[in-house]
């Protein structure tokens, strides 16, 4: 079985897959600091509670956008499961070509995306990735990374609302029954869903329009993602496991399966 490691800005999110199905799937927070002998002892017991056991694990592969942790997770997934992970990295082997002015600035958690979308579902295809920023990500029919939009994530903004002011409250991101609000509450939780629906239509219309390479699939994964999903027209595919699915297409290409 394949180790699959997502490490986000937020969250640690972990796959296993047996060939393409995903046998399991949980959850580490980043922003914790941990040793590498915590890490182990984390994923070892969430594995265990999964019913896979540390020999079932043959070869692991990660991806992160938060250096300062990797050297004791690289170290936990070698002490623990006694494997090497593949990291993805610049050189790595991927099936997307980046075109844009500076391939090394495209974070590691993009190019899994646009590897992933582009090999399950073909190309052209604009990749939404609902995280702690919401990304905009656009590949053509020939595999090749051609540009890309950042803006704040959903949490993010509610995080600068509650915070930057002093009577607005920290509340959960729902989408609130009707868009005209009568009380705080609602009306903030209306501004955060109904601005990311917004600024959802009106990005992926203009990159599909500038790009002018045909007809674009546009596919959205991310936490968040699914609420945004099922309110907008202009996303034709929300897949939660994107990512992980990425990883595991481009681990079958670095011929190092076991």
């Amino acid at each position: 079985m394949l180790l699959t490691v997502d490490v986000g800005n937020t969250n640690i999110t972990v796959g296993v897959f047996e060939g393409d199905d995903i046998r399991t799937t949980f959850r580490i927070t980043t922003k914790m600091p941990r040793t590498s002998d915590e890490y182990g002892m984390i994923i070892l017991n969430l594995l265990e509670q999964n019913q896979i056991s540390r020999d079932q694990i043959s070869d692991a592969i990660v991806a992160s956008v938060v250096p300062n942790v990797m050297h004791s997770l690289e170290g936990a997934i070698i002490k623990y499961l006694h494997i090497t992970p593949i990291i993805v990295e610049p050189g790595i082997k991927t099936g997307i070509r980046i075109v844009t002015e500076n391939p090394r600035q495209i974070g590691p958690d993009r190019i899994v995306d646009a590897a992933a979308a582009y090999g399950i579902y073909g190309g052209p295809v604009l990749v939404l990735d609902f995280g702690t920023a919401t990304t905009y990500d656009l590949v053509d029919k020939d595999g090749s990374f051609l540009c890309a939009v950042t803006a704040p994530g959903i949490r993010i903004s509610a995080k600068a609302l509650w915070e930057g002011t002093a009577k607005l409250p920290e509340i959960e991101i729902v989408k609130p029954e009707s868009i005209l609000a009568k009380e705080t509450i609602s009306s903030m939780q209306a501004g955060l869903v109904y601005g990311q629906i917004g600024q959802t239509e009106y990005i992926v219309k203009n990159m599909i329009k500038e790009a002018n390479v045909g007809e674009v699939k546009v596919v959205a994964t991310g936490g968040l993602g699914k609420i945004i999903a099922n309110e907008t027209k202009v996303i034709d595919i929300y897949d939660p496991y994107l990512t992980l699915k990425g990883m595991n297409i481009i681990y079958k290409k670095q011929n190092r399966q076991k």
